[in-house]
């Protein structure tokens, strides 16, 4: 006890404020200036992404604004060791978020969603271990640099989180303060020119750079719970008049075998390639508006015709592939005969593309396989996305239901990216390493040879003893990164020989051709083993990428340029310009295609080939031998490639010329002039074919169409 000087007890003391080991401004801001901090550390490492934009602005009161509501929730807990712990603990979380996504956007030059990311965590870690630590070892100056907050907050925690907390007052205004901050953050997202990839076009890839990691986090935990917003939906406008053949298709006079001083031997087949499909009853009966807004885009569209070159191979063989990260730069006379001969005799095409999907191998192997544009649905891709939905139009089904065996194969872990589930669904009976197919060698990345040898006979000796025609599907891996001697098993396979030829590129460019030897190796094995059965004039081979070998870009340094020795950027089209391989036995001399074509393009296109019955209209590409267009006119079935909005608009590709999304300039084609209204047009032509092609899916839309497949 205590008393005063005359002796009276005195009143003990009483501590009316709080204790205090830092001030208010420091515990409220060290966590915005955390947040804000890995986001402008994020941006400055991304060399693809302008630091200086108004994205710069909207990343700023996100970041602010999460990271007071952050502060203020563990504020309020009543014990502040469990504060200062979840604190830690929820940013040494963030660190190691940030990391993953830089790890991202180093290896795939993509970012991912926390769902997609979680889901292929287990295939990473057990298929591509090596992979995963060179990664790691080149990010370090940037995982060193992420851990400076959590290292200062570990130092700083006692004045973070001060005993008592923070006086209501204060608790008040950073509590308005937060919402001023986000709804800034709000207005300047859902707004303006980005407002598409803040609701109904969300993906990781295009949200981080435009609003930051943590608001990306918080969009895609939103939409999973309540749902992506639905899109407007486009409008596409009509076509004039019927257009006439024009000049961007092969000649109808020439031959389909390709000799040109050969007549034709039979009428060329005239009408559309579409069935008997009355969208308009189809529209009056529709359970909503969003069925019904697709019953009547797809009966707006006008039908490709049938051509000179519809059922060429009407009752033969189909072998299709894609090919792992391929592209027309892989192909050497020397090096790699086979593909060079294959791309040179049979139909040669001079402006095929295929586009970065972002959706990594399965948005390349999607659009292969069926014909549609691959969109992201929330945090899942096309392809694992379709796996419950009704797909009775793609090749595997067509063929099956002609009688056609329809075996599929992919040299790696059957499972991964779900293939077993989405292949299964389109059809294919497809078997993969712990499902039916067993190699001699289990490397990384494994054979294509092998895989060839252990499954080409299957097939062809069917078709030979029993009459059994195939459509064998293939989804390569032999050309998958990293490109370097030591990450991949194929590129040391062959790698005295391209050192040999090309002793002066860098180890990147020689390993990338090195490893595709292989995929050489396995075409040059079937076309063998086609010749020998003698069925190579009743086979065509078809191959495509899956995409461009994005793994050649890698720390900043674009060896992909040093390979084709020119340099563009992910931004350009060009950069996307590809190789599609049409071959055979029974084409005798080339087949030239100068019209703009891309991988939706390729299913519509066998069907026509192989005179399958089948709407054209029900496809987001087009038969490329298709005539019924004018270059220099607008129409809704001319060549028309699409190349994914990765945040920058979409681009694309006519007959009349190229629009590149991010400058937003149409270049005409020489010779070409166009209306004042065609790139306005065509513009919409494309919003369409994108968000007609995910609701297509989101709506289970085939079975509507064909409701007794």
């Amino acid at each position: 006890m205590s008393y005063s000087r005359k002796g009276k007890r005195a009143a003990p003391y009483r501590h009316t404020g709080r204790r205090s080991a830092g001030s208010p401004l420091l515990s409220a801001l060290f966590f915005p200036a955390a947040l804000l901090y890995h986001e402008l550390l994020l941006r400055v490492f991304d060399r693809s992404t302008p630091f200086f934009d108004i994205a710069l602005l909207r990343i700023l009161l996100f970041s602010l604004a999460a990271g007071l509501l952050l502060f203020l929730l563990l504020d309020l807990l009543p014990w502040k060791g469990a504060a200062r712990i979840a604190g830690g603990v929820l940013l040494g979380l963030g660190t190691v978020l940030f990391c993953v996504e830089r790890g991202c956007r180093t290896t795939f030059n993509l970012y991912y969603g926390l769902g997609f990311m979680g889901g292929m965590a287990g295939d990473v870690a057990g298929d591509f271990g090596s992979t995963v630590v060179s990664v790691i070892l080149g990010l370090i100056p940037f995982i060193l640099l992420s851990f400076v907050p959590l290292a200062a907050y570990l130092l700083l925690r006692q004045m973070v989180f001060q005993e008592d907390g923070q006086e209501n007052l204060t608790r008040i205004l950073l509590a308005v303060g937060m919402v001023i901050l986000q709804l800034g953050g709000w207005a300047l997202s859902a707004f303006g020119g980005a407002s598409s990839y803040y609701t109904y076009e969300y993906t990781a890839n295009v949200s981080i750079p435009h609003f930051g990691v943590i608001t990306s986090l918080r969009l895609e935990l939103e939409y999973a719970l309540l749902g992506t917003p639905a899109p407007p939906l486009p409008v596409i406008d009509p076509v004039d008049t019927p257009a006439p053949a024009g000049s961007g298709a092969p000649d109808p006079t020439v031959d389909p075998s390709g000799d040109p001083s050969a007549e034709p031997t039979a009428p060329i087949p005239t009408g559309p390639n579409a069935l008997d499909i009355d969208f308009e009853a189809l529209a009056g009966s529709a359970p909503n508006d969003t069925v019904k807004a697709l019953h009547q885009y797809f009966g707006s569209l006008t039908p490709s015709e049938k051509n000179q070159y519809t059922g060429m191979f009407e009752g033969k063989n189909l072998i299709l592939l894609t090919a792992e990260g391929f592209s027309p730069y892989a192909i050497d006379q020397e090096l790699t005969p086979t593909l060079y001969k294959l791309t040179h005799e049979g139909f040669v095409f001079h402006n095929f593309y295929q586009p970065d999907w972002t959706l990594s191998t399965t948005g390349g192997e999607f659009a292969v396989t069926t014909g549609l544009i691959p969109n992201w649905h929330g945090k899942t891709g096309a392809p694992l996305y379709s796996v419950d939905k009704s797909m009775p139009i793609t090749l595997a089904r067509l063929f099956a239901a002609k009688g056609y065996a329809v075996p599929a194969w992919h040299n790696h872990t059957y499972t991964y990216y779900h293939r077993d589930e989405y292949l299964g669904n389109f059809g294919y009976d497809y078997h993969g390493i712990g499902n039916g197919l067993e190699l001699a060698h289990v490397v990384w990345p494994n054979s294509d040879l092998e895989m060839m040898e252990a499954t080409a006979d299957s097939y062809i000796n069917d078709y030979v003893e029993n009459g059994t025609p195939f459509h064998a599907y293939y989804m390569t891996v032999s050309g998958h990164g990293l490109y370097t001697w030591g990450g991949n098993a194929m590129s040391r396979k062959h790698r005295e020989a391209v050192e040999a030829k090309y002793p002066n590129l860098s180890e990147t460019s020689q390993a990338y051709l090195a490893c595709n030897m292989e995929l050489d190796l396995a075409l040059e094995y079937l076309v063998g083993r086609l010749e020998a059965a003698g069925i190579a004039d009743d086979t065509l081979i078809v191959m495509a990428a899956d995409h461009y070998p994005y793994l050649m870009v890698q720390d900043g340094v674009d060896y992909y340029n040093e390979l084709r020795g020119f340099t563009d950027s992910e931004d350009d089209t060009s950069r996307y310009k590809n190789t599609l391989l049409m071959w055979s036995g029974a084409i005798k001399e080339p087949i030239e295609v100068d019209t703009p074509c891309y991988t939706a393009d390729i299913v519509p296109t066998l069907c026509n080939l192989f005179g399958l019955d089948y709407d054209s209209r029900l496809y987001s590409g087009r038969d490329i031998f298709a005539t019924n267009y004018q270059a220099d006119q607008y129409s809704n079935c001319m060549p028309l490639v699409v190349f994914a909005n990765k945040g920058k608009g979409n681009a694309w590709i006519t007959a009349a010329g190229t629009y590149e999304s991010a400058t937003g300039t149409f270049t005409p084609n020489e010779g070409i002039t166009v209306d004042e209204d065609y790139v306005g047009r065509v513009k919409k032509l494309v919003s369409a074919k994108v968000s007609y092609a995910k609701l297509l899916l989101e709506q289970d839309y085939y079975k509507y169409v064909f409701p007794s497949e």
